[in-house]
């Protein structure tokens, strides 16, 4: 496949990163692999001795389990909208992350429901399901979207990927045997002719218009789950829109902090320039003042009907003994923050930018920590015992351990996609006059060393 020169300058210098598994890369994926096994080993731990071990209880049913995967399942459908918008309205600063923000589409998806099983008690009933799935249970629905939801994802990259599979194929790369007949499999043949380049932008398109509302009605049909009960903090009619515009917050937030370590790992100031940093912090800052906005109306509404178990769970939430300083830090490192750093012009750089994003996503876990937690220990019907450990939830290091082992498999996914493909798309850049001004500036720079 013929590229332009810009495409050919942004292919040969990230090539170095897909012919050869570097010391470095090796580092972190030993680095992670390691936590991934202490979660193992604390999986095994859970499963032969119960959920005795965990932190929760009859009553907080729910842990830092559920809270990750909100976390991650909402950072999932921020990419698939991030990057279908992208694509749609043609933007041109945003052709170089949108593979970013469609890999942290897949990787978050896979992630995420991993902490569901982990919730589970009896896994070999999972089948169960859905042989006798229930159309009057949210939870069916979730299972459902999330499914499809996938599907698109993964067909929505692989679409954008094709052209790219077919520039691997011809370039004679210093690469496995193996590999090369995987990059020639999945280029389908490939080779820009302009029925085929019809047909993939077509395709593209279609896929794009599909995922955007996709994602908002899975993120709405997870809300779901939490606004169709009764309980207090989670029985609102807000929370559907307040779930996706999370979701889109801390996906903006992830997609930053992505886009600063991959420019630093791989030299590519070239490609995620401060300019896509000031953008997506504008873009991060108008998502924190309508979070900020959903926030107030959520804590409000509940304190002013001054209903006696929404009482409660305010309580617990603004009172310093108990969760106040949780709440203190989600607001303000997740909110007002933000904006601040992105409003004032002194500090609406890459660094603190990327800093500040860093923080929100931070306290947009906690946020999800302050959803679930607090109301389940809020029991609506007076206990007779109620002692502290019967009530009250602190998890523990088999949660701790699984939590970070979650992690670990997020950045080592990231980390094992990146010696696949190239991070920034070659066949998606055009060859502009900056364009060329930046493959020139790059003729200059030395040869860098694989990571």
């Amino acid at each position: 496949m013929e590229l332009n020169t810009f495409q050919q300058q942004a292919f040969d210098y990230q090539r170095p990163h897909i012919e050869k598994f570097g010391k470095r890369a090796w580092f972190w994926t030993i680095f992670y692999l390691l936590w991934i096994v202490l979660g193992g080993y604390a999986l095994y731990r859970q499963m032969t001795k119960g959920h005795g071990i965990t932190g929760m209880r009859d009553n907080v049913v729910w842990g830092l389990y559920i809270v990750n995967f909100i976390f991650f399942i909402g950072i999932s459908y921020a990419g698939a909208i991030i990057a279908g918008l992208l694509h749609l309205f043609k933007v041109p600063w945003g052709k170089p992350i949108i593979r970013l923000a469609q890999m942290m589409t897949i990787i978050s998806v896979v992630v995420g429901p991993i902490f569901i099983l982990l919730c589970i008690g009896r896994l070999d009933r999972l089948h169960y399901l859905f042989i006798y799935a229930r159309l009057q249970s949210p939870l069916t629905w979730d299972v459902v979207a999330v499914l499809t939801y996938f599907a698109g994802s993964v067909l929505f990259l692989y679409m954008a990927l094709i052209k790219d599979f077919s520039v691997y194929r011809d370039a004679k790369l210093n690469i496995p045997k193996w590999k090369q007949k995987l990059y020639t499999a999945l280029s389908l043949g490939y080779r820009g002719a302009a029925s085929q380049k019809r047909h993939l932008i077509i395709s593209q398109n279609l896929l794009a218009i599909i995922i955007i509302p996709l994602s908002i009605i899975v993120s709405s049909i997870l809300s779901w789950v939490f606004g169709m009960t009764l309980r207090p903090g989670w029985h609102s009619t807000i929370f559907g829109p307040y779930f996706v515009l999370g979701a889109l917050y801390s996906g903006c937030g992830v997609l930053i902090v992505a886009m600063w370590v991959y420019r630093k790992m791989y030299k590519l100031d070239d490609y995620f320039t401060d300019r896509h940093f000031t953008y997506l912090g504008y873009i991060m800052m108008v998502l924190a003042a309508g979070y900020g906005y959903f926030t107030f109306s959520e804590y409000f509404t509940s304190w002013f009907g001054s209903e006696k178990w929404d009482s409660e769970v305010i309580n617990k939430l603004f009172n310093p003994a108990q969760y106040g300083w949780w709440t203190l830090f989600a607001n303000v490192a997740g909110i007002i923050l933000p904006i601040a750093i992105v409003a004032i012009p002194q500090t609406r750089k890459t660094g603190p930018i990327t800093l500040v994003a860093f923080i929100m996503v931070i306290a947009l876990w906690v946020k999800r920590y302050l959803i679930i937690v607090p109301t389940l220990e809020s029991p609506l019907i007076p206990m007779q015992d109620t002692r502290h450990e019967y009530i009250k939830y602190s998890a523990r290091w088999p949660e701790w351990a699984l939590t970070f082992a979650g992690i670990a498999t997020f950045m080592l996914f990231f980390t094992l996609i990146s010696k696949f493909v190239t991070v920034v798309p070659v066949s998606g850049l055009e060859d502009t006059k900056n364009n060329r001004e930046h493959a020139m500036g790059l003729l200059k720079k030395e040869k860098i060393q694989p990571a």
